[in-house]
């Protein structure tokens, strides 16, 4: 399942749940039983607004692939690219 960032404007917290595609969540009640957490004093009704971010992109050829974008000259910056 997918998982995406959820911002609570009344406590300025971000919470990463999963869910399907096809939900969507509207309050803070709803992020917390899906993560698991407390309200925290956070009213269950407050609302939440999923917060846009970046997917990666995979391709079926490249499950199980070793390589490193940056074998192919690619710059990438990750942690698997910086020599050690």
């Amino acid at each position: 399942m997918p998982t995406y960032d959820y911002l609570c404007e009344a406590n300025g917290r971000v919470v990463e749940v999963s869910h399907k595609m096809s939900e969507s969540l509207s309050t803070w009640g709803e992020v917390c039983a899906r993560a698991g957490l407390d309200l925290a004093g956070t009213p269950a009704r407050a609302a939440v607004r999923r917060l846009i971010s970046g997917g990666a992109v995979v391709s079926s050829g490249s499950l199980g692939s070793t390589e490193r974008p940056c074998d192919y000259g690619t710059p990438c910056g990750s942690c698997a690219c910086q020599p050690e």
